[in-house]
C-alpha cells in the first residue's frame, strides 16, 4: 500500500535530520520517470534521504480532474516514497497555477511548510518539472537554500526555457533529468543557464512502464467480472491506437476542430488496413468525441473500443502491443516508438503548427520534433519508428529554438543564420518559420528581411548583465 499524505507529516517518528528530497509531480508520466531515475540510482541510496512524493493537481479546475492518485500503477510508483503531500491541499483555497509566496513572505512560508511537512531542520533538496513556473518556483522561492533538479517528461525538453528565471533560482539548478524520447537529440531546456542535461537509463523507464502494465493486470485479476477499461480493449484486438491530446483546453484548435482531428486518424487507421481500433482520449476531453469517433467508425466498419479508464497509453502499448500508434504530437507516440518498437504516424500535425500563436508558445518545439521524424498518414507515407535523429533535426530544432526565444540564447544565431540560408525555402522547413519572426529578427527567408534589432544581436558581444550571469554560471558549473 502506498504511504498516505499523514504518513509524510510528523506523526509520532522523528523526521531525518540529514536530508529530505521533495519530488514535485502532476502526471503520472512524470511519476515514472521519477521512479525510474530512482531506480537507476540518480538521486543517491535511499537509505541517505527522507523521500517525499509532492502532488499537485494543475487542471484548470482541480477538483474535476482525474485526480494522479486514482490511476492505474501509481501505488506502486508511490511505494518508493517515505510519504506523500498534497500541494493544493496545502495551498488551499489558492490554485497551483498562480500562487507563489511574497518575497517578504517566504520565510514564513518555509516555517509553514517545514512543520506541515514534518521536515523539522533537515537539509531540503528540490526535485521539480516546469521550473519556470508555479507550483515550482514557489517551491524553489519558499526554500531559497535548496538546490534544484528539474525533470522533463515530455517533448518540450528539447526546446528552449519558455520564460527567464531569477538568478536566485538560475544559479541552484543543477541538472536536467530527462528521456531519451529523440536519441542523438539534446535538450535546450535551461542550458541558457549552463544546466547539463543527464538521461534516465532507458532500461529502468521500460521497467517501471512494466510495472504499472503489471499492477492494471493485478486490478484486473481482483475484479471478478473483468470488465476493466483495459481489458475490454485488449479483448478487442486492435492492431492501432488513436490518441487523443484535447488541444481545444489549449486554444490551439476549437472543439468542433479537434473532434474532426480524431475523425481523420480513424479514417487514416481504416485505409492503413486496421479494422478494430482503440482511441484513448486525453482525461479531461469531452464524452462527445467518442460519440462522433462511434459515428465514423459504423460507416467504415471499424471496431471502436474507448481506452477511457485512468491509464497512461504505455500500459496498452505493454498490454497490447499495436501494430501502429496515430496521434497529433504527444509524447506518448515517441514512447510508443522508442520504447516499444511500435510504428508511429501522424495527424493534423501542419496545421496545428500553421496556427500557434505566440511564436514562442513551448509546444512548437514538440511539434516540430514530430512533424520532422513521424510519418504523414494521410499523406500516404509509410508509418515508421523512427531511430537516431537525422542529422537535419537538430539544425532545425536549434533553429527554432533560437527564433522562439532568441534573447536568452544569442549564440545561436550564427547557426539558425546558416541554416536558415541553406534550407529555409524546402518544403519540409518553411512552415516552422512565420515571415514575421525572421523579418523581426533579420534572418533569411523573410520577402524583406529587416536589419536586427539591437535586442537580437549577440549579447555576448554587448556585455549586458544577462550575458554576464549567464557565462559566469556556465564557469561555475564547469568541473
Amino acid at each position: 500500500m502506498a504511504p498516505d499524505t499523514h504518513s509524510a507529516m510528523a506523526s509520532g517518528s522523528a523526521p531525518d535530520p540529514r536530508l529530505v528530497q521533495i519530488f514535485q509531480v502532476s502526471t503520472l508520466y512524470g511519476a515514472a520517470t521519477l521512479a525510474a531515475a530512482l531506480d537507476a540510482g540518480q538521486f543517491g541510496p535511499r537509505e541517505d534521504a527522507r523521500r517525499l512524493l509532492l502532488i499537485s493537481h494543475n487542471a484548470e479546475i482541480p477538483e474535476t480532474a482525474l485526480r494522479l492518485e486514482t490511476m492505474t500503477g501509481y501505488e506502486r510508483i508511490a511505494a518508493r516514497f517515505d510519504g506523500t503531500l498534497d500541494w493544493n491541499e496545502t495551498i488551499h483555497p489558492y490554485h497551483p497555477a498562480a500562487w507563489a509566496p511574497r518575497p517578504e513572505e517566504t520565510p514564513l512560508w518555509q516555517r509553514v511548510l517545514r512543520t506541515a511537512w514534518g521536515l523539522g531542520t533537515a537539509r531540503v533538496e528540490l526535485i521539480v518539472e516546469s521550473i519556470q513556473v508555479n507550483p515550482a518556483k514557489a517551491l524553489a522561492a519558499a526554500f531559497p537554500e535548496s538546490s534544484v533538479d528539474v525533470y522533463a517528461d515530455g517533448l518540450m525538453s528539447y526546446g528552449p526555457t519558455r520564460s527567464d528565471l531569477a538568478q536566485s533560482i538560475a544559479i541552484r539548478i543543477r541538472r536536467v533529468l530527462h528521456l531519451d524520447l529523440v536519441p542523438g537529440l539534446r535538450p535546450l531546456l535551461l542550458s541558457e543557464y549552463g544546466v547539463e542535461p543527464e538521461l534516465v537509463p532507458d532500461s529502468a523507464f521500460r521497467a517501471v512502464l512494466a510495472e504499472i502494465a503489471d499492477a492494471s493486470l493485478a486490478d484486473e485479476r481482483a475484479d471478478a467480472e473483468a470488465n476493466s477499461p483495459i481489458a475490454r480493449a485488449v479483448a478487442a484486438e486492435p492492431t492501432a491506437l488513436l490518441l487523443g491530446q484535447y488541444l481545444a483546453a489549449l486554444n490551439l484548435l476549437t472543439a468542433e476542430e479537434e473532434e474532426e482531428l480524431h475523425v481523420r486518424m480513424l479514417r487514416g487507421a481504416a485505409a492503413a488496413g486496421h479494422g478494430s481500433v482503440v482511441f484513448k482520449p486525453h482525461p479531461t476531453a469531452p464524452v462527445r468525441y467518442s460519440q462522433a469517433l462511434d459515428e465514423e467508425a459504423a460507416e467504415l466498419g471499424v471496431r471502436l473500443t474507448v481506452l477511457d479508464g485512468p491509464l497512461l497509453a504505455e500500459t496498452f502499448y505493454e498490454r497490447c502491443r499495436p501494430r501502429l500508434v496515430v496521434g497529433c504530437f504527444s509524447t506518448a507516440m515517441l514512447t510508443a516508438a522508442v520504447y516499444y518498437g511500435i510504428p508511429i504516424a501522424r495527424v493534423g500535425t501542419v496545421e496545428v503548427l500553421e496556427r500557434l500563436t505566440p511564436f514562442e508558445n513551448s509546444n512548437r518545439i514538440p511539434l516540430t520534433v514530430v512533424d520532422h521524424l513521424v510519418a504523414d498518414l494521410e499523406a500516404g507515407e509509410e508509418p515508421a519508428v523512427p531511430g537516431t535523429a537525422p542529422d537535419s533535426l537538430s539544425p532545425l530544432v536549434r533553429a527554432v529554438g533560437y527564433c522562439m526565444r532568441h534573447k536568452s540564447h544569442p549564440g545561436l544565431r550564427e547557426e539558425a543564420t546558416r541554416f536558415l540560408a541553406e534550407h529555409h525555402a524546402e518544403p519540409g522547413i518553411a512552415h516552422h518559420f512565420t515571415e514575421l519572426r525572421l523579418k523581426q529578427l533579420g534572418l533569411p527567408g523573410a520577402a524583406e528581411a529587416l536589419a536586427p534589432a539591437p535586442e537580437a544581436e549577440p549579447a555576448v558581444a554587448t556585455g549586458t548583465g544577462t550575458s554576464r550571469f549567464r557565462r559566469s554560471l556556465a564557469r561555475a558549473r564547469r568541473p
